[in-house]
């Protein structure tokens, strides 16, 4: 690694120091998490998808060798669950899925160099190539486990198809491993009340032989990796936690029926998903070096030069941090050079849910917003670390608006107009040439910036510099000047100095704007694609018609993207019919509804709203309030006095105009009128409804 030396001209402040940059080419790869086969990409794939593209992009602006390779997650029980209740073949249903998951991908301008599946040849060919060789040195053992099993579906059940009483607080219908109410772990034989979620029954319990990988056996060698600087210090401390309570060994063997591939050596024993899952990464870059004619064993041998990136949630730390460099290492295949985790997406200040609206796709999106608005959002608040990051739908479009089209664009358009009265040639020189290289020296410190992938450091630093272009232009007031004809070159050389740091920002955003860059690159007429192309000032030189590179953002259209999903969640159709696609529920479903007769208190309209009225209803015990979207149907006047069934268990759904604490039921006929299920006469509220 070649030392970087300060030059001479440039002061490097503290805040330069944090990272440090090559000053040589380098080979790298870089990975993000594979998406799971069995549903749509939503904005919590996104983001990390952004956040991989954006580093990516980056290095290969800064001439670095970077190779960006990802796959489908394809196997394992829901995917073979999901096939069978879609009356597809597995491999049907991972084709599909995965031809949508990549359209998204491609529309938010993720720049995958090769995109994959882990079922295929390339992936079968290291999986069991490093099962194999993990098996003769002794780290796989062998024991016998105590299952729960399906009697009418014939299968063993994983513990996330377990569902009952969590033993340790009471809370019903809890995951056969964890409980989300009180945190507790446990097995699926400690529930009580277990039931199957394929099929409703009562498993029983059999002993199956199982395969294990020794992950203790890699203790040490993990300790040395871990401090070798590949984590976050955060990520570092949970490990700590980890090593001290002891490395278990893995269960990394499945029973069929199982979607997968069959462990060599052992007929009827299946992969466990999460064991050829990163091995995933390894099949895709195999694809790709096979299509391009390079060597795959230099990217993986223990010596190579090459360095190796992933990119991932902190909910999968455990199996990247852990398991996966040690069957590398194990398999004699090099580590990785670091890990990156990042925290979850909220919305709004909540976890993504389905009920509450906030589980928003990653289509759903696309239909409504243009994509960079959102990368740039995202590069916006991320930063080096693993907090949790928040799509705040106001500030997004506060951002967004403020920074992308009011300081960034407007810098462009402002100045292009003179440019072209003036022959759409820019002039020899600079006015401000000061000026222009206080904008060339922040390029070390965003460098800094991006490498550390601290982006939310480098938005703040282009939008000041963003300011400052603007703050030139308003200075010289080249509209003024323009009036007289004597200070026609003025006004060019103006207009020339501020399409000139204009073109610094965008080579500066290009990582996190790709499309933008493109748009103002065809502007320019000169390439934005290396961040030393900004050493010189584009001078006379002409430049085409200035095109709208940004709009702003529709606060209304912005907001769609919870109504729209949460617009679901306001009536319950009764008379649904068999053949309507809806899925089937069990009695067991059914029964956690808790309905209940309200009495409604108050009825008013929604402003902002044209379909939602603010009911305040009466539970006996309690009053709530409830947004329902029937004011089409009915006016508020006529509901005060009236008894109404409601879901008194419905999780709140915070909305902009309050939280909706429950729901209302209604019914609808065929020309999609509303009726209010009404209580018979002399019901108390709070009555449950059976």
């Amino acid at each position: 690694m070649a030392r970087v030396t300060k030059p001479p001209h440039l002061r490097l402040g503290l805040d330069d120091c944090y990272a440090i940059i090559v000053a040589m080419t380098r080979e790298i790869l870089v990975t993000s998490a594979l998406p799971y086969a069995n549903g749509p990409l939503h904005l919590g794939h996104i983001i990390e998808a952004v956040q991989t593209d954006i580093w990516v992009r980056f290095q290969k602006m800064q001439g670095h060798q970077c190779l960006y390779v990802c796959a489908e997650d394809t196997h394992g029980t829901p995917v073979m669950i999901k096939a069978q209740a879609e009356g597809l073949a597995p491999e049907a249903l991972i084709a599909k899925v995965a031809a949508e998951h990549q359209a998204d991908y491609q529309g938010f301008l993720i720049g995958h160099d090769h995109f994959h599946s882990t079922h295929s040849a390339e992936n079968r060919h290291f999986t069991d190539l490093m099962f194999t060789r993990l098996e003769a040195a002794g780290h796989i053992a062998q024991r016998s486990v105590r299952q729960a099993y399906d009697e009418q579906a014939g299968m063993f059940l994983p513990d996330r198809y377990v569902r009952g009483t969590c033993p340790r607080c009471g809370a019903l219908d809890q995951y056969g491993d964890s409980c989300e109410a009180c945190g507790a772990t446990y097995s699926p034989a400690d529930l009580k009340n277990p039931s199957s979620t394929i099929s409703g029954t009562t498993p029983i319990w059999r002993d199956s032989e199982h395969l294990f990988f020794a992950l203790g056996n890699f203790a040490d060698m993990l300790r040395e990796w871990v401090a070798s600087g590949a984590l976050q210090t955060s990520v570092r401390a949970k490990l700590d936690e980890w090593f001290e309570a002891g490395l278990q060994d893995w269960d990394i063997s499945r029973d069929a029926p199982y979607f997968g591939f069959e462990i060599p050596g052992h007929s009827g024993k299946f992969f466990y998903v999460w064991f050829d899952a990163p091995i995933g990464y390894l099949g895709s870059l195999k694809a790709w070096c096979e299509r391009h004619g390079k060597s795959v064993e230099h990217y993986l041998n223990p010596d190579s030069s090459v360095e190796m990136h992933h990119f991932i949630g902190k909910d999968i730390s455990y199996f990247h941090t852990l398991f996966w460099p040690a069957v590398l290492h194990g398999s004699g295949f090099r580590r990785p050079t670091a890990v990156h985790v990042h925290g979850f997406l909220t919305i709004n200040g909540q976890k993504m849910s389905k009920s509450r609206g906030t589980f928003i796709t990653a289509r759903r999106y696309l239909e409504l917003l243009p994509a960079e608005a959102l990368r740039y959002y995202f590069a916006a608040k991320l930063g080096p670390g693993v907090d949790d990051i928040d799509l705040s739908l106001e500030d997004f479009v506060s951002r967004v608006n403020s920074d992308l089209v009011g300081k960034l664009v407007n810098i462009a358009s402002r100045c292009a107009g003179f440019i072209a009265r003036g022959g759409g040639q820019l002039s020899a020189t600079l006015p401000d040439e000061a000026l222009y290289q206080e904008f060339i020296a922040a390029r070390p410190r965003l460098q800094s910036a991006y490498t550390a992938r601290d982006y939310s450091l480098a938005i703040r630093e282009i939008m000041q510099l963003a300011d400052r272009a603007n703050q030139y232009v308003d200075s010289q007031k080249p509209w003024a000047l323009a009036k007289d004809p004597t200070q026609d070159e003025a006004v060019k050389a103006i207009a020339t100095q501020g399409i000139n740091l204009f073109r610094v920002l965008m080579i500066y955003l290009a990582p996190v704007l790709p499309a933008m860059s493109a748009k103002a690159s065809q502007f320019l007429g000169v390439p934005l694609s290396r961040f030393d192309e900004i050493d010189q000032p584009l001078l006379n030189a002409p430049i085409q018609k200035y095109e709208a590179l940004a709009t702003r953002l529709d606060p209304k259209v912005v907001t769609q993207l919870i109504d729209t999903a949460s617009s679901a969640n306001e009536k319950v159709k009764t008379d649904t019919p068999p053949e309507s696609g809806k899925p089937e529920i069990s009695i067991e479903d059914f029964a956690k509804l808790d309905l209940r007769v309200a009495r409604v208190l108050e009825a008013s309209e929604v402003e902002g709203s044209d379909k939602l009225l603010r009911l305040t209803l009466d539970l006996g015990d309690s009053q709530r309030t409830v947004f329902s979207g029937i004011r089409k149907h009915y006016a508020a006047q006529d509901l005060v006095g009236r008894d109404v069934v409601m879901v008194a268990n419905l999780a709140p759904r915070k909305m902009r105009f309050g939280t909706s604490d429950g729901m209302v039921l209604c019914a609808s006929d065929a020309q999609d009128q509303l009726f209010l299920l009404s209580a018979e006469a002399g019901v108390p509220p709070g009555s449950p409804v059976s």
